[in-house]
């Protein structure tokens, strides 16, 4: 059952079948193990293991047994306690940790639970780069017997302190701004308080800050009908219903997505596009990379390319992001799914540091966020938009046929299919776990964009209910 778990970036399912307290033993056991045969040299504590877990109710119980199987293959264990799962990316750099495992599943329902795995300086461990060695060595552990040999020690610590000054570090408000801000149920209603409450120039007007381990609306901000409660709040804040924006953190709150002041969401690669302009014209990012996304609208190399920075094109995925903006050096990195990554923060993703960056952006000019955004909605996208086929290799390979060889289409197969064409663009990628491809097109006019999306279906079919 155990290997049911394991996902392609992460340890994630039911709970408590097939995910329990024994399976998540045997995650830590097999987790540590692995770490003990990395690369530990020049660490302040290289035996040790950080461990959080998010406010499922399922979390304190999965996450003492996660440290039990830590400290039975030989490692100690530094609990963190509950925070988001952008503060386990600095509690391992802050400490010199071996690693760190987060206890969470993200944006995903109240019955789900699960871990994320990073090793030395926060690098994601997921397919590919270790997850395949933690399932094999976790398949092979006899818990009883593995549990006669604890010997890594076990203690509590409190880096909130710590945490709240990094990410406040990347916070400069030069005039007041109200927020409301919707917490979805998750974990930033513990982190938004404890950092961001008496800040000044900033009034947060809290939302589903509660935390009963069950949510209102599904914690996940990408899908638009779960941000209608924070539009309707929105409109009855100050005078006149007015607030300056909206933001909405996933159930982890490793991400976070905006809305403007009309109440119109903001797409997260405007965002990208906003905020790298941002660094590449601070001097510590003069000239530097900025990587993304190849779903990302063509407005984000666009403004890359007229902020002097260079644009990196990189897989989907934040394995595949943080490895190239380390290689590259870049100044900061942004998915279309609300990842954002830091340079100052490790290449590591953060939620928290988005929402810091975006409103010191806003403060710093008298525009609203949707005269912001407005120049840089030039082209017209469809969204991802997913169909369930039967043979994604064969659609593939018919999507190249007629629109690159036949169609004389530019082709890059970087990640699933990407055909630039005359005016109009397009990628389609196969899910790693179920029959679905997903497509992400854009054109210069919304006649084209509809036009060339109903041409696509021909091939591609109806959308996939519920995705």
């Amino acid at each position: 059952m155990i290997e049911k778990v394991f996902k392609a970036y992460d340890v994630r399912a039911i709970y408590p079948e097939p995910l329990n307290e024994a399976v998540a033993f045997k995650v830590g056991y097999g987790s540590a193990k692995y770490l003990l045969a990395q690369d530990r040299s020049g660490l302040a504590k290289p035996n040790t293991v950080v461990v959080g877990r998010d406010m499922r109710p399922s979390s304190p119980s999965l996450s003492r047994a996660l440290s039990d199987g830590i400290r039975a293959a030989g490692m100690d264990v530094l609990d963190v306690g509950l925070i988001d799962t952008s503060f386990i990316y600095f509690a391992i750099n802050d400490l010199g940790a071996a690693g760190g495992i987060q206890g969470t599943a993200s944006h995903n329902p109240a019955q789900y639970n699960g871990f994320k795995i990073s090793g030395r300086k926060a690098a994601p461990i997921g397919s590919g780069s270790g997850l395949e060695k933690i399932r094999e060595i976790a398949m092979g552990v006899e818990e009883t017997g593995a549990r006669k040999n604890i010997t890594g020690t076990y203690a509590e610590i409190d880096l909130w302190d710590a945490y709240r000054k990094h990410v406040l570090g990347f916070l400069d408000l030069k005039r007041p701004l109200t927020v409301v801000v919707d917490a979805s149920n998750g974990m930033a209603g513990l982190m938004v308080p404890k950092v961001f409450y008496n800040v000044p120039n900033l009034t947060i007007v809290p939302m589903l800050f509660e935390m009963p381990g069950t949510f209102v609306h599904e914690p996940n901000p990408l899908v638009d009908s779960n941000l209608k409660m924070l539009k309707e709040k929105m409109g009855t804040v100050g005078a006149g219903g007015k607030c300056d924006l909206g933001a909405c953190f996933d159930g982890d709150a490793d991400r976070c997505f905006f809305i403007d002041e009309k109440r119109a969401s903001v797409a997260c690669d405007m965002l990208t596009a906003l905020m790298a302009k941002d660094f590449l014209q601070r001097p510590e990012g003069k000239n530097a990379a900025v990587v993304y996304d190849l779903r990302c609208s063509h407005v984000v190399p666009d403004e890359i390319k007229a902020a002097g920075g260079t644009p990196v094109r990189e897989r989907v995925g934040h394995a595949f992001i943080k490895k190239t903006m380390a290689e590259k050096k870049a100044v900061f990195g942004g998915e279309l799914s609300g990842h954002f990554y830091f340079a100052g923060n490790w290449y590591a993703d953060s939620g928290a540091i988005a929402f810091a960056r975006v409103l010191s952006i806003l403060s710093a000019q008298p525009k609203p966020l949707s005269e912001l955004i407005k120049p840089l909605s030039r082209y017209f996208q469809t969204g991802e938009i997913n169909f369930k086929v039967a043979d994604k290799a064969a659609v593939l390979a018919e999507l190249k046929k007629r629109y690159a060889s036949g169609g004389g289409g530019k082709l890059d197969e970087l990640d699933g299919v990407t055909i630039d064409l005359d005016g109009w663009w397009f990628n389609v990628r196969p899910s790693n776990t179920e029959p679905l491809l997903r497509l992400n097109l854009e054109a210069k006019t919304p006649e084209m964009r509809k036009e060339k999306l109903a041409e696509l279906q021909t091939l591609l079919g109806e959308p996939a209910e519920g995705h």
